[in-house]
């Protein structure tokens, strides 16, 4: 009897419960079990994991991989996809293969070309990839440098932190004073240039922000699973244009994502991110870990986390391509099982010593589970339409 995966994933994105779901209904028809961990009770990959535990507060890097270390042992992990705290992970990858772990991630090399966005704009552009005109700014008096030249050439400037992901921190600039225009309808990403001058002004810390012209759609997102070998197995657009939502294999998109891949050896799962510069693609970010809507490559027959987790347990798949692509699509939300009982988080008084791991958080089996449940994007392919 062929016994089970074991596959955990460390504090991830709340999207990755379709992950895990992908990884149960594999074409193997392979049994996998999944420990999940998260810092937060209310997390709904813990309610969807077969065995979870709550992460303790206030771990360094090295104290995290001491955890993790444990965590793979204690619970006979097969495959670790690391998210939080990946890049010192991966450092030790050696340890976790000693303790039977393989760690579904890039080698540290590639882990650290693209956690700061300057660095890998550099890279990028010098193999032959094209990114936008950017500057890297810490003070009020460069910001204002920075948007003038890139209003002087008829761009609309932004702003985002130097390293950070998912959209965080990103903010379009604008010369409109504060009014009630900025206070009417839902929350805009779009700031008063003064106000973010006073802001840095005033501020204790310089910043390490990006600025760059605000690029224009369509997004294409490109997922991709490489190889030890450092060569692409699958590259397929996952593209984005308002609410509508699609697929492609056109070159444009997947060449340079292909050669940012192999280039630097972005082993398993990355995501490549470009958006349009005037009328051609040019990069705009590179992740290092699986996207939050790489489940969606379901809608084009590929199952890409079992094909992921068959590679890194040396079993690889070869050339993926997908039977066909999806018709276009919208992301709406649905309901998700939570755990019946919210623990509160751990904490230790700092005088008392070293954080301590909480209690394992027991599975609960899916009928006992709470009717409670927290909203996830599922995608709509019936739609595209406003819903």
């Amino acid at each position: 009897m062929v016994s089970p995966v074991r596959v955990w994933l460390n504090r991830t994105y709340a999207e990755n419960v379709f992950f895990m779901d992908q990884l149960r209904r594999n074409p193997a028809d392979r049994a996998v079990e999944i420990h999940a961990t998260h810092g937060h009770p209310d997390s709904p990959v813990l309610a969807a994991a077969d065995t979870a535990d709550l992460e303790p507060e206030g771990l360094s890097p090295a104290g995290y991989v001491e955890y993790a270390l444990d965590q793979c042992a204690r619970r006979g992990i097969d495959v670790f996809v690391p998210r939080l705290h990946q890049s010192a992970i991966v450092a030790h990858r050696a340890e976790f293969e000693a303790a039977g772990t393989a760690l579904l991630a890039p080698p540290p090399e590639a882990v650290a070309v693209f956690q700061d966005k300057v660095i890998a704009y550099e890279a990028v552009r010098a193999i032959g990839v094209p990114v936008p005109p950017w500057w890297r700014v810490r003070t009020a008096d460069e910001l204002v440098l920075a948007v003038e030249e890139l209003e002087a050439h008829g761009h609309r400037a932004c702003f985002k932190p130097a390293s950070g992901a998912g959209g965080v921190g990103f903010r379009m600039v604008t010369r409109d004073s504060f009014s009630l225009a900025h206070l009417n309808g839902f929350p805009s990403p779009s700031v008063p240039l003064p106000l973010v001058v006073e802001a840095l002004r005033a501020a204790e810390e310089p910043v390490d922000w990006l600025v760059m012209p605000r690029l224009e759609q369509p997004e294409v997102s490109v997922d991709c699973l490489t190889g030890p070998d450092n060569r692409v197995r699958l590259a397929v657009g996952r593209t984005k244009n308002g609410r509508r939502r699609g697929f492609t294999l056109h070159e444009q998109w997947l060449a340079p994502a292909r050669r940012i891949a192999e280039a630097f050896g972005l082993h398993h799962l990355s995501n490549v991110q470009f958006r349009m510069y005037g009328d051609r693609p040019v990069l705009m970010d590179v992740n290092t870990r699986p996207a939050g809507g790489l489940h969606q490559l379901a809608l084009c027959g590929v199952n890409v986390p079992w094909a992921a987790v068959r590679l890194a347990l040396g079993d690889d798949p070869g050339e993926l391509e997908p039977p066909f692509l999806g018709q276009d699509y919208s992301v709406v939300s649905g309901p998700r099982p939570l755990r019946p009982v919210s623990l509160p988080a751990q904490r230790t008084d700092p005088a008392a010593g070293p954080v301590q791991a909480p209690a394992p958080v027991a599975p609960v089996p899916l009928a006992a589970r709470s009717a409670h449940a927290l909203d996830v994007s599922t995608p709509d392919p019936a739609a595209g339409a406003p819903a």
